[in-house]
């Protein structure tokens, strides 16, 4: 039976074997096939995990937001030649990422998947914020515009309280400061808020501390950066 494997891929530019164990990079070295989120990128994390020199050997197809759904569908012949690896830009594959559909897929199909060791955004800010661990929801992204983004940010606080439960979500880049600036000044003080940045790389940064705090800084800025962000209301 062919296999689907969920490859991890590191979270920015460090070199795979810093984030990703020996078993990992073993399954994935040995495959041939790929299914991928974006190809240029796809090549350069190929190169730097075993590859160099190989990559056009490789057979590389696309699975992003915009593959259509007979696309999708297509992508089911891969298995008749054997096991597939299935990796995203950054992170766990099918994740808060389309990869998910073609996990579905394979389910439908009886192909076995295999999610293989890596590193998550989510789990990594969440290990190191000191917020509830127990009991916890992703959101995914908020709204981008500005007054939907501040009643979700209410509705989460409001969920967070009511549960005892940590909210994680994430954000584009270039709106970081801006989502920020939306918590710092709606959250109640109480609130833990915590953000963290460049998880794995060398600038990675987490902070945590309650709204009060993150008003008393004021000065603080995340900048163009992945980021998660966690908050657990009293």
């Amino acid at each position: 039976m062919s296999k689907l494997y969920l490859i991890p891929t590191p979270l920015g530019d460090v070199a795979p074997e810093l984030v990703l164990p020996f078993g990992t990079l073993d399954v994935l070295r040995g495959l041939r096939v790929f299914v991928v989120e974006e190809l240029r990128s796809a090549r350069r994390f190929l190169s730097a995990a075993g590859f160099r020199g190989r990559v056009e050997e490789l057979e590389l197809h696309v699975l992003n937001e915009h593959t259509s759904p007979s696309e999708l569908a297509a992508l089911g012949e891969l298995f008749k030649k054997g096991d597939v690896g299935l990796f995203s830009e950054a992170g766990l594959p099918a994740v808060a990422d389309p990869g998910a559909g073609l996990v579905t897929l394979c389910h439908s199909l009886g192909v076995q998947v295999v999610p293989l060791v890596g590193p998550s955004s989510l789990m990594l800010a969440l290990m190191a914020s000191g917020l509830d661990g127990q009991s916890f929801a992703f959101r995914g992204y908020l709204p981008a515009k500005t007054p939907e983004r501040r009643a979700a940010i209410h509705r989460c606080e409001k969920d967070s309280a009511a549960l005892r439960q940590t909210q994680i979500f994430i954000e584009t880049p270039y709106r970081n400061d801006s989502l920020l600036a939306d918590l710092v000044s709606g959250l109640s003080a109480g609130t833990r808020l915590c953000i963290a940045a460049d998880l794995t790389l060398p600038s990675e940064t987490v902070v945590s501390l309650p709204v009060e705090e993150w008003r008393r800084r004021g000065d603080f800025t995340i900048g163009k950066r992945p980021c998660v962000f966690l908050i657990l209301a009293r």
